[in-house]
């Protein structure tokens, strides 16, 4: 089922549960606890919540491009329209400079506006709900004290009737957002306090689940920390990449990686030949990780790695075999893909599929190309890319797109090869599936900038 059918489904299964009356999902106010500003030197606090921002990513989806900060107008695209992010600075004719402390907490943890409405979930508050008091009230000291008010009115969304109703969100949010009355987060549940900081970094201010999370079928995620097993198992398509899992599996998650290589794609968006992370999370590192602490990146990757591996719905799997090295390097060409891989590929990752340092990831055991969607994969094929230029690592060394010579059967052909050499075992490549990616991206890219 398409995420559009989805919607409708959602849409419509609520107004059936609406009309038959059901008391759990009224449109009463939804009352939520109060929380104490805490006392304290003004400069301090906000700057607390400076970093309580970072960590949350608040400027990557509340700043447009070329816009002021935090004054919205980001385009967060969707089946059914845009979606644009509101102005959070503290103007207080198109801002949040009227919210009192209370207010801003109900909308940051619980998408409840002040006038009672619901936020769509775009805005990650089932994941902002595990924030503690004491980092909202920092967050709020930032955004009054610190951030410069903006004049910018809020846009409308881009979605047509009956989808564009709001009410039903509030059906949806009482169904399956945590509950305004619940305990934000509990470092008791975890010993190490290494790895309790790195379960509130990741479950509440970073929000990793809400890409990386398989959704059920009214879209909610499938578990919001890691009492679902589902958790952080993958999950959303955004612009043609796949969210990866960030579980224990061996081939397509994170068992095989190391604390360090987890950090250091936090701090510099690419690693020692693992990974070089795509668009999407490009500028999650560029705006959040690459300047949060040490401690905190090392504290994420460390919960991280207490995660055992998903159940899967893939099938691959890496072991180590270096006849396709051997073959390439003697110039035995078994097949078309082969050919297709001497003529594209091998100059950068190299006919041994172990590619170059930090420079060009190996193509051997990668997570990404032994994921079960092979859409990020193909993407890469068909339009390129380039890595993110960060502070520590600034070279933004890029991949050429082949979509202009390859067709898509030529397409399928060669990441089906990269698939199954060297020891990787993942599923084959249909042309229908480098098809449809090759159409997103061309709706992408004729799509005008907001």
């Amino acid at each position: 089922m398409t995420v559009l059918r989805r919607l409708r489904f959602v849409l419509i299964a609520v107004l059936v549960v609406a009309g038959a009356g059901v008391p759990a999902m009224t449109l009463v106010p939804t009352p939520t606890r109060r929380i104490a500003a805490p006392a304290g030197p003004d400069d301090r606090l906000a700057e607390a919540g400076r970093y309580v921002s970072v960590a949350a990513d608040c400027g990557g989806c509340h700043t447009a491009p070329g816009g002021r900060p935090f004054a919205g107008g980001l385009a967060v695209a969707s089946p059914i329209g845009n979606i644009y992010s509101t102005n959070i600075t503290p103007d207080r004719e198109t801002g949040i400079g009227g919210y009192s402390l209370d207010d801003f907490d109900r909308a940051v943890r619980h998408g409840i506006t002040p006038a009672g409405g619901t936020l769509y979930p775009a805005m990650p508050y089932p994941s902002y709900a595990r924030l503690t008091d004491e980092d909202v009230a920092a967050l709020y000291a930032y955004f009054m004290k610190a951030v410069a008010p903006a004049h910018a009115d809020n846009r409308p969304t881009e979605i047509r009737w009956p989808l564009s109703m709001r009410w039903p969100l509030t059906l949806w949010r009482k169904a399956f957002a945590p509950a305004p009355g619940d305990r934000p987060f509990d470092a008791g549940r975890y010993p190490d306090p290494v790895v309790a900081r790195g379960a509130y970094l990741v479950q509440g201010p970073g929000h990793c689940g809400t890409c990386h999370t398989p959704r059920a079928l009214t879209l909610q995620e499938r578990g919001l920390d890691e009492a679902s097993p589902a958790y952080l198992a993958g999950g959303s398509v955004i612009d043609g990449w796949v969210a990866v899992n960030l579980r224990g599996n061996a081939a397509d998650g994170l068992g095989t990686w190391s604390a360090e290589d987890i950090v250091a794609t936090l701090r510099t968006g690419r690693n020692d030949g693992r990974a070089v992370i795509g668009a999407p999370m490009q500028g999650v590192v560029l705006h959040s990780t690459q300047t949060m602490t040490d401690d905190d990146l090392k504290a994420i990757a460390v919960y991280l790695k207490t995660l055992g591996p998903a159940a899967s719905t893939s099938s691959s799997s890496f072991k180590a075999d270096g006849r396709t090295a051997q073959d390439l390097a003697a110039g035995r060409e078994d097949g078309r893909a082969a050919q297709l891989y001497l003529d594209n590929c091998a100059a950068c990752h190299r006919t041994s599929g172990k590619g170059a340092g930090r420079s060009f990831p190996a193509l051997a055991g990668n997570t990404t190309v032994l994921a079960a969607n092979p859409a990020s994969l193909i993407r890469l094929v068909l339009a390129g890319g380039a890595m993110a230029s960060t502070l520590t690592a600034p070279s933004n060394l890029g991949m050429p797109g082949f979509g202009w010579r390859l067709s898509d059967e030529e397409t399928a052909e060669l990441v089906g090869f990269v698939r199954r050499s060297w020891g990787n075992d993942a599923s084959p490549v249909k042309a229908s599936e480098v098809a449809a990616v090759r159409r997103a991206i061309e709706r992408t890219s004729t799509t005008p900038s907001p």
